[in-house]
This record gives C-alpha cells, sequence and structure tokens, in this order.
C-alpha cells in the first residue's frame, strides 16, 4: 500500500479545510500509539471529519488509491487498535461529538461517534439516566462500540453490545448504510449492528450510535473488604453472583496494586487483597442487599468491611480502582504495561487467578492483579521495558500461560480489551475454526483491505 508524499494535498480536496488535514510531527506522534507496551507507528497524515459525509468521502478516496485508514477515537485502546501499523491516514473523529437527540421516554439517545462517557453522563444526568459501560478511561463512545468496551458494571448491566441499539456506517467503499431500530427488539435479519460492534474499525467507520439508557438507581451503597488471599476475594465474589445479590459492580485489586494506589493517590488502605461491591436499587432494597453481601463475604474470610453511601466517598473508592493502572506504572517510572485480559466462568475464577499470580511469581516480573470479579474477567499488568526484547518476551510467555489456562477452562482470551494486533495469535489458538469465515467477512466488506489493516483477523500464511 504505497503511500504518496502528495497525499494530504490529495486528502484536502476531500475535507477542504487546512485546520483538518495535517501531517505535523507532533500531531501524527500524538496519533502513532496506545497506552501499552507496543511500538508507536505514525501515520502519514491526520484528517479530522466533521460529518458522516466528510468520512464517507474519505475513505471513498482511500479506497480508491488503495490507503489505508485507522480509525482514531481517544487513543485509550489497549491491543494497538489504534495504531497505524502501515502508516496512511489517521481518521480522529473527536470532532463528531455531538449528542443528535435524547429521548428521555424511550431511555435512548443517539450520538456521533466522538461523544465522551462523560460528556453523555452530563447530558443523560439531568433526566434521572445514565449510560452504565466503564471502560475507566474517558472514551468515546464510537471506539468503546468498535472495541466492545464493558468495564466494571458490566456484571449487571453487560457492555457495549447490550447497549448499541442502532448504528450509521461508513463502508469503505464510501457508501453510508443504517443497522438496527429505535426499537427494543428486532428479529430482521442478520445482526449487522452486533457485527460492526467489536470491528475494531476493520470492517467500516461508525459515524452515529442509538444508545440505551438506564434510570439513575435511587440509593447506591459501595462496600469494600479486605481478604487474606485473592483466592478468598474470588470465592466471595463467586458468593454473592450465585447467591443472586444484584451487584452493579464487584471489584478485585490484589495487594500489589492496593500499596500502589496508597502510593499514587495517598489512599491508606491496608496492603491486602480487597474487593469493592456496588448495589443500587431503593434505600430498603439495598439494606438487605448489603447485609447479604456482608454474612456471604464474611463467610469467605472478609475482614474490615466498611460501606459508604456519600456520592463524594463512593467517587473517591471508584476513582482510586480506575487509576489501578496509572499507579502500577508510577512503580517503575519509564516501564510500559501489558495488560492480560482473559475471562473464565465464575466457578473458575479463584483457580484461574492462582495460576496467574503463581505464573506472575515465577516470571520474575514485576506486576499487579485486578479484575471485574463479578464476570469473571481479570487483568495482569506486567512491568517492561519495550526496548529489552527479553522482557518482552517474558511477558509475551506469562501472556500466554495465562490464555491457554484460561480457555481450558472454558474462558476467552479477551473479556472486554479487543484483539487489535496484540492478541491476533490468541484469537487463532481459540477459534481457529473460525478463522476462515472472518476473513470471508473482512473480504466482503473491505476487499481492498484498507479499513485497519493487521488488526483482528490473522493473515493468511
Amino acid at each position: 500500500m504505497a503511500v504518496t508524499t502528495d497525499l494530504r494535498a490529495r486528502l484536502l480536496r476531500v475535507v477542504p479545510d487546512e485546520s483538518r488535514v495535517g501531517d505535523g510531527d507532533s500531531l501524527l506522534d500524538q496519533h502513532a500509539g496506545d497506552l501499552t507496551y507496543h511500538r508507536p507507528h505514525r501515520p502519514d497524515v491526520v484528517v479530522f471529519p466533521e460529518t458522516a459525509q466528510e468520512v464517507a468521502a474519505v475513505l471513498a478516496f482511500a479506497n480508491e488509491a488503495r490507503v489505508p485508514v485507522t480509525p482514531f477515537g481517544a487513543g485509550t485502546s489497549l491491543e494497538g487498535h489504534v495504531i497505524p501499523l502501515h502508516g496512511g491516514i489517521s481518521l480522529d473523529l473527536t470532532r463528531m461529538n455531538r449528542i443528535v437527540e435524547l429521548r428521555p421516554g424511550d431511555l435512548d439517545v443517539t450520538v456521533e461517534p466522538g461523544v465522551t462517557r462523560s460528556q453523555l453522563e452530563q447530558a443523560a444526568g439531568p433526566h434521572g439516566l445514565f449510560f452504565p459501560v466503564d471502560p475507566g478511561a474517558d472514551a468515546t463512545l464510537g471506539g468503546m462500540a468498535a472495541t466492545n468496551a464493558s468495564g466494571t458494571t458490566s456484571v449487571r448491566y453487560g457492555g457495549m453490545r447490550t447497549h448499541v441499539l442502532a448504528l450509521e456506517v461508513a463502508l469503505p467503499d464510501g457508501s453510508l448504510v443504517r443497522t438496527g431500530s429505535r426499537a427494543a427488539k428486532t428479529s430482521a435479519g442478520y445482526n449487522l449492528t452486533h457485527l460492526f460492534v467489536g470491528s475494531e474499525g476493520t470492517l467500516g467507520v461508525i459515524t452515529e450510535l442509538t444508545l440505551r439508557l438506564h434510570p439513575i438507581p435511587e440509593h447506591v451503597v459501595v462496600a469494600r473488604a479486605a481478604f487474606p488471599s485473592v483466592e478468598a476475594a474470588c470465592r466471595g465474589a463467586a458468593a454473592l453472583v450465585g447467591a443472586g445479590v444484584p451487584v452493579s459492580r464487584c471489584e478485585l485489586l490484589d495487594a500489589l496494586t492496593i500499596g500502589a494506589l496508597n502510593a499514587y493517590r495517598g489512599t491508606t488502605f491496608p496492603e491486602s487483597p480487597y474487593l469493592f461491591v456496588e448495589l443500587g436499587g431503593s434505600e430498603s432494597g439495598v439494606a438487605g442487599d448489603l447485609a447479604t453481601a456482608r454474612e456471604l463475604l464474611e463467610d469467605e474470610g472478609a475482614t474490615a468491611f466498611e460501606s459508604e453511601s456519600d456520592p463524594t466517598a463512593r467517587a473517591r473508592m471508584w476513582d482510586a480502582r480506575h487509576n489501578a493502572l496509572h499507579a502500577s506504572l508510577a512503580l517503575a517510572p519509564g516501564s510500559k504495561a501489558m495488560t492480560t485480559d482473559v475471562a473464565v466462568p465464575v466457578s473458575q475464577l479463584a483457580a484461574a487467578m492462582e495460576h496467574a499470580r503463581s505464573a506472575l511469581d515465577g516470571s520474575g516480573l514485576r506486576g499487579g492483579i485486578v479484575g471485574h470479579a463479578g464476570d469473571g474477567n481479570f487483568h495482569v499488568a506486567f512491568l517492561l521495558d519495550p526496548d529489552d526484547a527479553e522482557s518482552v518476551a517474558r511477558a509475551q510467555r506469562l501472556n500466554g500461560s495465562l490464555v491457554e489456562d484460561a480457555l481450558a477452562r472454558g474462558g476467552t482470551c479477551t473479556g472486554e480489551h479487543g484483539i487489535g494486533f496484540g492478541k491476533l495469535d490468541y484469537l487463532a489458538l481459540e477459534h481457529g475454526d473460525l478463522l476462515p469465515l472472518l476473513r470471508g467477512i473482512k473480504r466482503l466488506l473491505d476487499p481492498n483491505g484498507i479499513m485497519n489493516p493487521g488488526k483482528v483477523v490473522p493473515a493468511e500464511i
């Protein structure tokens, strides 16, 4: 895919605005990497479309010229999704940030892809509504849909696929299509909405989303409980889920992560594994659920059980959880993280995390474990030097060991981060029989291979 030297000049004929088609060094660097250890790679030019029609026009040009296109949102991906491996165009959608229509009576909203999670929260809150998918970063909703993001609240509310009712998508040939509808359910043909959600920009570019909203619970309580071991905390999470306690969040942090958070945020948690649990509903209902949760967790060895209903105190607690990766990186300034993303059935979580802890301790790498314990998804963040080939190789071997263990337990290589290019080998390991079908879908929608090449579907050897 040769990119000519006059690419910017040619794109200015498609998007005739000097301020929205750039190839300056700092701009290219901003669109060259992700949050982790993956080596950056610059695009040749960055384009900032402002309408679906401009997106479609850029794709039509790129398809004709055989120029790669990599969609870009907030840049918070973890598996290299936004890295333009083959150069070309980085299509930055952050200026498409309009909330098109919020319909409180129907509990839905239509937004452009550059709208961020916090922006939607601010718009929905005055109507007594919220959007629950919380990946821990202020990501764009288009990017969250493209990766099928989930996060801390998925145990109760599910991830992005659960919440996307309809999409407008620009296809590589420059056409615009609409999938789904605003109806609560549909049986009209193949579910192409769910195909594009999680496609990571390899099949088209999302230009509009219609999303489900939820009423804000009347009363919310957050509890935290210390445990003697990670395995005991996992058993506690499984007990909550198995008993049907309607937790909104159930998050696990190991002792190393707690220590890192204390140093990073000035908190004073005892350095032991913790479960952070959130419950929401009516005040009387939450009180009963909290009592049940406490009893179940104490049966599994929980100590120092504390709860908070004050919004500021709750926000502080979740702020600590959301800063776990940054806190871990601060333990070794200049390091980068490789983050695993396996998920297993909840009944297998304790054994899977015990295997992870043992493998991590034996690897010589430093890292912490955090997890969405209520749905069996956990992350090990290995700290490494991306310029040290042996360090990277050890981390990759460890990552592979965790994936193989998760698959043997009926799990998956990625619960929420997606494949990108960091997990191509693991997708082949998990779904090798599906690769011909996946490649066929890719060829059908993107016959010239311009859409985020090198991601999601491993190349044929």
